[in-house]
């Protein structure tokens, strides 16, 4: 079930109703609720799957259980979850991508083998539920927390619809208590999730549906096309991934809110990080902060000798891209990540510092202009290897991008550019508010209502034709 349709527009609301005036007084009931509307709105994709979700919630309960145990082998226990879960997200996402490898290693020496692929479905959200289940059992086996004994808090923490199929990717320490307190209806709570709503649905409605005509076109038909051309499609392919995934996250964080549900923030304006360090801060921030405290960290992170962290900046890239899908192309997209990361490092330019460029002035400053444009330009190559197919293709895309017709008039929509200008303009001005709809600073309430309600027409008036959520497909 997609966010942006009629069928969810009349799903939530129902739910909402049922869940505040109905089963508010009694948790337990509230949580069997939960587990039932998140594995409803699961099986409105396909039911078959739901069987993945429940091995996963019963297999790290009890594995939980076990580590939470005095004495024991818990490592054994640690490693049946890691082996149980990985192996079911290494088969159903990467048996093919295996097969096929082995088999061109041994072409490699002139041997020919038989090696039988299958046609398998890809369960939608089993990376995000995945890494979910994970961070529990790793950080009880890491006494960071305490294995929770409530099952039915437990089921609801892994299946929760909001944040099921796409993420964030929430910490049990985060979440899980969440279901184990009752819950109150908030106001300003749930306004600011309207807010939120409305901001992902203009991200994914207006931003990515529009950009994603105009990519498809360019991608499918890069041959035909200048170079300056197949530049501005992959720009549109930036805008597009970033309003597609954004706005998927907006929507879950302002439903849960809805729910009493406080999840992290997923994004924070990364195409205005200076660097690619603060761009991976601000970029898939549940993702990315899993791979530092479960991969990174663990490696010896930056308190190692400079060789090692270099080895450990490349390990977590190369497993960011292929966690994103068993194609070569996202594992070139890791790696290039990775070596434009190197300069930070080699040169001691990868402290955190402020998010926030400038603060406090409304203008940007030459510098942070240019810091800007060249962070924006280097992950927008980078995009490509994420947008193609095939490795030949990527080859090709470039060989006619970086030609000399590059310099020639592009065949775009001059419109679309403008809008994505104003857009980022606009990103800048909110970049100190709580999120892009936070218009608290304007004093008139009729005001800020006006603008909302312009937003919701702009909405419905200027909608691209509805394309599937990027990231369903990881």
């Amino acid at each position: 079930m997609l966010f942006n349709t009629i069928d969810f527009a009349a799903f939530f609301p129902i739910v909402l109703v049922l869940y505040w005036f109905v089963f508010n007084r009694n948790l337990k009931f509230q949580n069997i609720f939960l587990i039932g509307v998140s594995y409803f709105f699961y099986a409105f994709w396909d039911w078959r799957f739901l069987g993945l979700i429940c091995l996963s919630s019963i297999i790290d309960y009890f594995v939980g259980l076990q580590l939470g145990k005095v004495g024991g082998n818990r490592k054994y226990w640690l490693c049946f979850s890691l082996f149980t879960n990985l192996g079911l997200l290494g088969f159903f996402k990467y048996f093919n991508f295996f097969i096929d490898g082995f088999k061109d290693v041994f072409m490699l020496f002139g041997q020919q083998i038989q090696g039988t692929t299958l046609d398998i479905l890809l369960p939608v959200g089993i990376s995000f539920y995945t890494f979910q289940t994970l961070s529990y059992t790793i950080d009880v086996y890491r006494s960071k927390i305490e294995p929770t004994k409530d099952v039915l808090s437990f089921f609801a923490f892994v299946s929760f619809f909001p944040q099921l199929v796409a993420g964030p990717i929430e910490r049990a320490s985060n979440l899980l208590p969440q279901f184990q307190i009752p819950r109150q209806f908030n106001y300003e709570r749930s306004v600011d999730g309207l807010r939120l709503i409305l901001l992902g649905l203009f991200q994914k409605m207006v931003i990515a549906d529009n950009c994603a005509k105009a990519v498809n076109n360019v991608f499918d038909n890069y041959e035909s096309y200048n170079g300056s051309t197949l530049f501005f499609g992959a720009v549109f392919f930036a805008f597009q991934i970033y309003g597609d995934f954004s706005g998927y996250s907006n929507i879950a964080i302002g439903t849960s809110r809805l729910l009493g549900f406080n999840l992290m923030q997923n994004f924070n304006s990364p195409y205005l990080s200076r660097n690619l360090g603060e761009f991976w801060r601000r970029w898939h921030i549940s993702l990315s902060t899993w791979f530092r405290d479960y991969v990174y960290i663990p490696l010896g992170g930056n308190k190692v000798s400079k060789p090692k962290w270099i080895r450990n900046i490349f390990v977590v890239f190369l497993i960011s891209g292929f966690w994103h899908g068993a194609n070569w192309t996202f594992v070139v997209w890791g790696m290039m990540h990775a070596v434009f990361f190197l300069p930070l490092i080699l040169f001691g330019r990868n402290e955190k510092g402020s998010l926030i460029a400038d603060q406090g002035k409304y203008f940007p400053s030459i510098k942070t202009i240019m810091q800007i444009g060249v962070t924006f330009l280097t992950v927008v190559m980078a995009w490509v290897f994420f947008r193609v197919e095939n490795m030949s293709q990527a080859y090709g895309y470039f060989e006619v991008l970086f030609s000399e017709s590059l310099f020639m008039s592009p065949q775009i929509s001059k419109g679309m550019v403008l809008f994505l200008f104003v857009y980022m303009i606009f990103e800048w001005h909110q970049r100190e508010k709580k999120h892009l709809f936070d218009f608290d600073f304007i004093p008139l309430k009729s005001v800020r209502y006006i603008l909302y309600y312009a937003l919701i027409f702009i909405i419905f008036y200027f909608a691209g034709e509805t394309q599937p959520f990027i990231y369903f497909q990881f």
